[in-house]
């Protein structure tokens, strides 16, 4: 994978990519007021390199998160400055074009099969399952966020009696081998304080490059 497909999600999702100058480029996107991967309003989101990024913001507010920003204001007031509910989220943004080379650990089925938990329904399309084959109980999976036509966002959730065997890591490599596959570009997001989840990333292929993902959580 070229850094072109990752160039052209980043576009798409954000309304441009990459930055100009130093510090955070302020764009106002009509994306922002449009229902995301999960039918709800994502009003701010931004990626960020260790020297510059781009912060998609609503167009009515850009104005303002662009005057707040030039006049030194810190990025975790935004929601308080520009009127949006939410909380500031400030985590580390990873992609990979050479997932692990780990065996698969699961199956996809369609998000809506009975066997599927609540948690990964939400997604969409086809899920990413792990099972024990004996009881059939569900161990782990992977939904997939998608962005755009490029950009697809792995979460994974393992169940804690499960945990410690790698399963979320095979099943995080496998997915992003398929969304390769397909022609996307695989991301992970992750808090920055998420030890496990950083872990998990790691093993599976996407490297901590210094890249953030900024967003305002709806409350």
């Amino acid at each position: 994978m070229s850094e072109d497909r990752l160039a052209a999600h980043l576009r798409t999702w954000l309304g441009r990519w990459p930055g100009t100058g130093a510090g955070l480029t302020v764009v106002g996107s009509p994306a922002r007021d449009e229902p995301g991967w999960d039918g709800g309003l994502h009003r701010v989101i931004g990626v960020a390199t260790p020297g510059r990024g781009v912060l998609s913001v609503p167009p009515a507010v850009v104005t303002t998160v662009r005057a707040w920003l030039d006049a030194g204001g810190s990025p975790a007031r935004i929601p308080e400055v520009a009127g949006l509910s939410g909380d500031w989220f400030d985590g580390v943004f990873r992609w990979t074009e050479r997932p692990a080379p780990l065996p698969d650990a699961g199956e996809w089925v369609v998000a809506g099969h009975a066997s599927v938990p609540p948690w990964l329904r939400r997604f969409g399309g086809e899920v990413l399952v792990a099972v024990d084959r004996g009881t059939g109980e569900h161990l782990a999976g992977v939904g997939i966020k998608e962005h755009d036509a490029h950009g697809r966002e792995l979460a994974v959730v393992t169940v804690e009696a499960a945990r410690g065997r790698g399963l979320a890591r095979r099943l995080v490599a496998q997915a992003a081998r398929r969304v390769l596959d397909e022609g996307g570009v695989p991301t992970y997001v992750h808090a920055r304080g998420n030890t496990a989840s950083a872990r998990v990333a790691a093993a599976a292929g996407f490297p901590d490059r210094g890249w953030s993902f900024l967003a305002v959580d709806p409350r």
